[in-house]
């Protein structure tokens, strides 16, 4: 994952289509024909093939359309200098060209110097507001837009979500032009895409492609991710730009590239406008965002899980820990229950779970399907707000560990200060690395039944002929459950 100490850059392929029967020549690069591919949102298209006649202008009326919506933004923030760029005493030799105030006890380097960075932006309210990304203004003491028409208006910074890497900012206009704004989840894995933004500093620019994929996770790059991937070219300089459908709609901000050198490699990420739009609105009516806090350690269910848990399948969410005194906990929900529904609609995984609780409201009354036992029940349940910081607690090593053993095939353990042993070493080709069993794990339940101690981990796994041994394991403060094949 290629990230900027700046920015982090959605960074694309460019992509071309063509007619049914033609071939076009882009660039150095020439592509056979293939049948095009149509955007959900177009109906007429659906149905009838597109002709030579339908591609010969382009997209130009789209692009000569939303593009001035699309801005160019400048930031500077002050930052110290290295302490390697301020030698106390100038070389001799250099002393006799510059004078001594540049090299000797006079001299001082400054003590702030300033970086600037270059972005995007996008106008979605004509009485001035713009939606970029978090990490484009983040340190920002000045933040410049540049118009479409040249104007270059400072802008002032509502309010920004780190966790989403979303920025509202407003400038002092009205009358501006704006994007519309899409329904991202309609969008599909094919249908056709426009990037525009500002790469390179060159100036405002269209790429095309289309959605490669669609709810992108455990990337590592944002706290809540559910991006769009596609491969419209996208470069350094388009962080915040603008990800349209082919009507000229907006269904994403674009915010991240995958790739170690920087190049374009096809795989780039945008924000949905979705999330985008909610964070927006949140900042302009309160200030911050808030989001709403169901309090529990979702987790997804593997194959192995599934079996363990006799399940028919691995939809759903198991439950690996509730936060006492959280909503969770006062509705009765318990470690090792599943989620399969929140007010009607299914839950696939512990992704979809967090996503859809966080852009609730606090204080949202949700409706919970949860298999308990093997049985099935409904639990309602209003949702708390989103602490900013939550404690946790794990269990640490003993200071008197005896020697490391475990019943548990290329698994070592101490005694844990509490509950539980701690895994002390994981050999790297036995099944309980391949299951995910770290070093300083603390497992606290082996098949469901407590282990105090090393002995009690022993005989609950001793008791285990065949199969997945089943672990519930406390990881930085929050459990969650884990298979093993252990024969």
């Amino acid at each position: 994952m290629f990230k900027s100490s700046l920015w982090k850059e959605t960074k694309i392929f460019a992509y071309c289509l063509v007619a049914a029967g033609l071939g076009a020549t882009f660039g150095s690069h020439s592509w056979a024909a293939k049948p095009p591919i149509v955007d959900s949102t177009i109906a007429a298209a659906a149905t009838a093939p597109i002709t030579a006649g339908d591609l010969s202008a382009g997209f130009a009326p789209i692009v000569e359309k939303s593009l001035p919506a699309v801005v160019n933004i400048s930031t500077s923030k002050k930052a110290r200098p290295a302490a390697a760029e301020a030698p106390s005493e100038m070389d001799p030799f250099f002393r006799q060209f510059f004078g001594r105030e540049f090299g000797g006890r006079g001299f001082s380097m400054p003590r702030e110097r300033s970086e600037r960075s270059l972005g995007s932006g996008v106008i979605v309210r004509s009485d001035g507001y713009l939606l970029t990304n978090h990490h484009v203004i983040d340190g920002a003491s000045d933040i410049n837009v540049v118009l479409h028409d040249k104007r270059e208006l400072k802008a002032r910074l509502i309010g920004s979500d780190p966790k989403t890497d979303i920025a509202v900012l407003k400038v002092d206009a009205i009358g501006l032009p704006v994007v519309p704004m899409a329904d991202s989840t309609k969008i599909r894995v094919g249908d056709l895409v426009l990037a525009m933004g500002n790469p390179f500093g060159l100036g405002q620019t269209v790429t095309m492609g289309i959605v490669s994929a669609q709810g992108r996770t455990n990337l590592g790059i944002e706290d809540y991710e559910d991006f769009i991937q596609t491969d419209a070219a996208i470069n350094p300089g388009n962080s915040g730009g603008a990800l349209l459908n082919a009507r000229g709609e907006l269904i994403g901000i674009n915010t991240a590239i995958l790739g170690a050198s920087g190049g374009n490699q096809g795989v780039g990420f945008a924000v949905p406008v979705d999330l985008a739009r909610n964070v927006m609105t949140q900042v302009i009516d309160h200030g911050k965002v808030v989001r709403g806090y169901l309090g529990v350690a979702p987790q997804n269910i593997t194959p192995a899980l599934a079996k363990t848990f006799q399940l028919k399948d691995t939809h759903g969410v198991l439950i690996g820990d509730v936060t006492p005194g959280a909503p969770a906990q006062n509705a009765g929900l318990e470690r090792g229950d599943v989620i399969v529904a929140l007010n009607g609609k299914s839950i696939l995984n512990s992704n979809q779970l967090r996503m859809t609780v966080s852009m609730m409201a606090p204080g949202s009354e949700v409706n919970l399907r949860v298999l308990h036992g093997g049985v099935e029940k409904n639990v309602s349940l209003k949702l708390a707000e989103l602490p900013t910081d939550v404690a946790q607690a794990g269990g640490g090593r003993s200071k008197e560990s005896s020697a490391p053993t475990s019943a548990l095939q290329g698994v070592s353990v101490e005694a844990s200060s509490g509950r539980g042993v701690v895994v002390t070493d994981v050999d790297a080709g036995s099944a309980a690395a391949a299951a995910g069993l770290r070093e300083g794990d603390v497992i606290q339940e082996v098949n469901r039944t407590p282990v105090t101690n090393i002995a009690d981990f022993n005989r609950a796994l001793q008791r285990v002929n065949e199969g997945n041994v089943l672990l519930l394991i406390n990881r930085g403060g929050s459990t969650q459950y884990m298979a093993i094949q252990n024969k």
